[in-house]
């Protein structure tokens, strides 16, 4: 098969899958290809596509509005388990934005404004974002922030169930993963395979055997034909995992990174709430204390501070005393020494106090105290 006979049998596929605003696409691709080869056929192909309204932005607007009944919409499961292959959650008007930095605030700025330009991007023969691995450690915000966007876009949101996608009969994960994307590809959706290290190994991993290898070759095929009417997203904890080939598939590599002071600090204030003033005087305490968490670490501790809080069975400084000396011996010396430092300077805490709970001299504190 000649080149011309490829690109041709190419936009047939996509117009009879209904593909709408992927044959728009392909064609605007040929376009810039054909322009120097065969002019008069680029011309023709510019004309017809610049005279085609393109349908992709009303597409998205209005299915993505309709109402969604999960009853009318029965999920996948798994012939054998009957365990449902996805997870579903609708969108949830109002939800909080993740703790994100600003450079995930502007990659996810650019995300959402794309999907509100649909329109404007296909007269230029480009696409919206399609797809998105998430890398970072556990409880840095991957899975909430694929929520979040679900709410922003108002797009039902599908997580991938490894737990029944992995069947015990051969060559039955490999059908249940087809059947669970086919699903999510009936209308737009965010569709979100979490932990995809699981299933998307390097193939070159003598460990595994044959059925997970096919995975891989499943989930590279459906990366490149996912329509741009959805959202594909991956997430892992464990990049170095992960199947090279799988990285060029995505148009975005967004990476987690674990939250920093400032990050800290934005977590200890919006999860202590309304008892924030009762904690004021120790926020600069806990931001040291919490370096090396994950945000949801974080967010289970003052959870916990809180409630002992509540029902009056100790003080905030008790409280405070105890997290210190729990987690002291896992911050390094110079921490440990700011630790203390502060403690001194801000607290009614006697060195001795201070002392114990930080494994900081009391030589050491009244020096730096007095410096």
């Amino acid at each position: 098969m000649d080149v011309t006979q490829s690109d041709l049998a190419h936009v047939v596929r996509l117009a009879l899958s209904e593909q709408d605003e992927d044959v728009r696409l392909f064609v605007a691709r040929l376009i810039r290809k054909y322009r120097s080869i065969s002019p008069d056929l680029a011309g023709q192909m510019d004309t017809y596509l610049r005279n085609t309204t393109p349908r992709g932005a009303r597409t998205i607007m209005r299915e993505a509005s309709s109402v969604f009944r999960p009853s009318d919409h029965p999920l996948p499961a798994d012939d054998e388990t009957r365990l449902s292959l996805l997870k579903m959650f609708t969108p949830t008007a109002g939800m909080d934005e993740p703790l994100l930095n600003a450079e995930l605030k502007a990659k996810f700025s650019q995300l959402i404004q794309e999907r509100s330009k649909v329109e404007k991007l296909a007269s230029l023969g480009l696409a919206p974002t399609r797809s998105a691995i998430f890398t970072g450690p556990p409880g840095v915000g991957k899975t909430l922030t694929a929520r979040w966007l679900s709410a922003r876009l108002n797009l039902p949101l599908y997580i991938l169930d490894l737990t029944a996608v992995m069947s015990s009969l051969l060559g039955r994960s490999g059908s249940n993963l087809r059947a669970a994307i086919d699903f999510a590809k009936r209308r737009p959706c965010i569709l979100l395979l979490d932990e995809i290290d699981a299933i998307a190994k390097r193939r070159s991993d003598d460990s595994d055997i044959g059925e997970l290898k096919r995975l891989v070759t499943v989930i590279l095929q459906e990366v490149d034909e996912w329509p741009a009417t959805s959202l594909l997203l991956a997430a892992t904890n464990h990049p170095e995992l992960i199947d090279p080939a799988l990285w060029r598939r995505f148009d975005l590599v967004i990476e987690f990174p674990p939250p920093g002071s400032d990050d800290i600090r934005a977590a200890v204030e919006r999860f202590l709430g309304a008892e924030t003033n009762t904690f004021s005087g120790w926020i600069d305490a806990m931001v040291l204390v919490f370096r090396g968490y994950s945000f949801s670490d974080i967010e289970r501790e003052v959870q916990r501070l809180r409630r002992v809080v509540a029902i009056e069975s100790s003080t905030v400084d008790v409280l405070i005393a105890d997290l210190i000396q729990r987690n002291a011996q896992r911050l390094d010396k110079k921490h440990r020494r700011e630790m203390a430092v502060l403690l001194a300077k801000k607290t009614k805490l006697s060195q001795h106090a201070i002392s114990g709970a930080t494994g900081v001299s009391r030589d050491t504190i009244r020096k730096h105290v007095t410096a």
